[in-house]
Order: C-alpha cells, then sequence, then structure tokens
C-alpha cells in the first residue's frame, strides 16, 4: 500500500473514531440525491432507530414531532438550498414512541459556483436543556401570577387591573361593546379592626375575597382587590342591567358568608356596599373617570345606610 494512502486510510479511521466517541452525533447528507451518505452509531443509543435505517431526507423527515415537522423541513430546505449555514431545534421522535429534543446543527458544503454539494452536520441531545428552559419559564410564569396576585386576599391585585383594564377599555371602543364596573366596598370596617383588631380585619378581608370569587363568569371578568378594604369587579360586554344584578349577588354572597360584626353593622354580620357604572366607549371617553362615577355611587351608596348598590345619579 502507498504511505500516503496509508496515512490517509489512518487518520480516516481516527477521525471516525472520534467522531463516533462523542455525544453529538454526525452525518453526512448528499444533496443532489437528499439521501444520507453517513450517520454515527451514536442515533441508535438516542433514538433506537438503527444508522442502516436513515436513508434519505425523507426518514428525517418523517422522525420528527407533527407538530414541529413543517417549520423545521421547509426552514432547513429553504437554508441549504440558499447555502446558509444554519441550526434547529425540535423534538425527534423514538422508536419507542416517546420524543427528545435535538439540536440540528448544519454546515452547507458549496459547489464552486454556490450551489449546495452536501450537507454536513451534528445532532445533539438538548432534553435536559429544555426541561430546565421549562422549568425557569414556570418558575417566571409563576412570579408573574404571583406578582398580579394580591398577597392577602389571594385575587388579584390593582397592578393586574392596570395592566389589563386599558385593553379591555380599547376593545369595548373598538367593538361598539359596553364595558361595566363595579367597586365594592366593606361596610364599617374601620369599627370591625377597632372591635376584633387587625389581624381578625385581615381575615374577615379573606373570606369577603373568598365569597367574592364565585362572581367571575369567564376569564374576562376580573376580580381585584382595588387598596384597603375595597374591590372592584371589571365587567367587559356587560350591559348595565347585568352589572346591576351582579352587583347585588356580590353582596348576597357575602351576606351568606355570615361573617360576624359585633361592632357595628346590619344584622351585625359584615355586608357590602356598591356602585356601578356601564359605557360604551366613545373616542372622547377614558377610564379613569369611567371608574370615577362608580366610586362616587358607591359614596352614594354609603351615604344611603350602606348594604346597597347605587348605579345611577
Amino acid at each position: 500500500m502507498n504511505t500516503d494512502v496509508a496515512i490517509y486510510a489512518e487518520d480516516v479511521t481516527v477521525y471516525k473514531t472520534l467522531l463516533e466517541s462523542t455525544r453529538a452525533i454526525p452525518w453526512k447528507i448528499d444533496w443532489p440525491t437528499l439521501q444520507f451518505a453517513y450517520i454515527g452509531p451514536q442515533i441508535e443509543e438516542l433514538l433506537g432507530w438503527e444508522p442502516q435505517s436513515w436513508v434519505t431526507v425523507q426518514d428525517w423527515r418523517d422522525r420528527i414531532h407533527p407538530e414541529d415537522r413543517e417549520w423545521v423541513f421547509n426552514f432547513c430546505v429553504a437554508q441549504s438550498q440558499a447555502g446558509i449555514d444554519h441550526e434547529a431545534d425540535y423534538r425527534a421522535l423514538r422508536k419507542d414512541g416517546t420524543f427528545v429534543w435535538i439540536r440540528d446543527v448544519v454546515h452547507v458544503v458549496r459547489n464552486p459556483d454556490g450551489t449546495p454539494n452536501a450537507l454536513i452536520g451534528f445532532m445533539f441531545d438538548i432534553s435536559e436543556r429544555k426541561r430546565t428552559e421549562q422549568k425557569l419559564l414556570d418558575m417566571q410564569r409563576e412570579l408573574e401570577e404571583l406578582s398580579f396576585k394580591d398577597g392577602l386576599t389571594g385575587v388579584a391585585n390593582r397592578r393586574r387591573f392596570d395592566s389589563v383594564v386599558d385593553a379591555r377599555w380599547l376593545e369595548a371602543q373598538m367593538a361598539g361593546q359596553p364595558m361595566s364596573v363595579v367597586v365594592l366596598d366593606i361596610d364599617y370596617f374601620k369599627q370591625y379592626n377597632d372591635h376584633y383588631g387587625h389581624l381578625e380585619g385581615d381575615e374577615c378581608l379573606k373570606r369577603v375575597a373568598s365569597s367574592l370569587a364565585g362572581i367571575v363568569r369567564g376569564p374576562d371578568d376580573l376580580l381585584c382587590r382595588f387598596g384597603g378594604e375595597e374591590f372592584v369587579l371589571l365587567l367587559p360586554n356587560t350591559d348595565a342591567a347585568t352589572a346591576m344584578a351582579l352587583a347585588w349577588r356580590c353582596l348576597d354572597l357575602v351576606d351568606k358568608a355570615l361573617i360576624a360584626h359585633a361592632g357595628v353593622g346590619h344584622d351585625k354580620r359584615v355586608t357590602l356596599s356598591a356602585g356601578v357604572n356601564t359605557l360604551v366607549p366613545g373616542e372622547g371617553d377614558s377610564v379613569l373617570p369611567f371608574i370615577g362615577v362608580a366610586d362616587s355611587r358607591l359614596y352614594k351608596a354609603k351615604e344611603r345606610g350602606r348594604h346597597r348598590v347605587v348605579a345611577e345619579g
């Protein structure tokens, strides 16, 4: 054997050994035929498919998760045709029917005229990284949810209200739909705290919030603690009659909770007062005055004896 040929063969063997001893899975596709010229034996350990079962690009395509398949295939083909090196993360099908996350890093070998000649790449198992990323996303989502919750009562807080009300307002303007708001306040809450103490006052707020939680009809409605003993119920696409009925329903829910109020109060129990406002927002209308009207009606309810709803005037 020629010495140069022997050295070349030895080098090829060394490189192949190195490639096949890594966790990365090397592969090569002949572009004119779209057939696999080579795929590392590590593929069987990772995915369960024997190396000889990887014959054409179609085999690779068929072993991509159905939700990832079209975009990954179209993206990689387009990039390869353009002669652009690229990478893609996707879920690959294992022979046992489960999926693992793969990162495919692709280098395009081009002919002198720039057209693709072959694709050479490495597959990496990134499942653990994806699990870590998902945990971080879940933690971030949980922190965001906590930041939008009132720490005492568990209902949405003022920050949450401020983050959604403008969007709901704009939607109502564009659709020409009514927006309603109910402002609720616990009657004689200062006297409750004076009589029972602030720790019991906190428990009272929790029980009121828990009672009101059932008023929310769906994902568009929002109940939040606005501050102190005041709660707000935001009701998109809700007319005046329905808003009035829901306000009275709030009062009824707290009535039925039978939270004792031995200091001052209607029938010696905790009650609510409510102010309601409904409007189909026009171009010249804005959110704050809209809520302000409901708030002023709440105080009229207080002036008229509490434990009632005011929706006009």
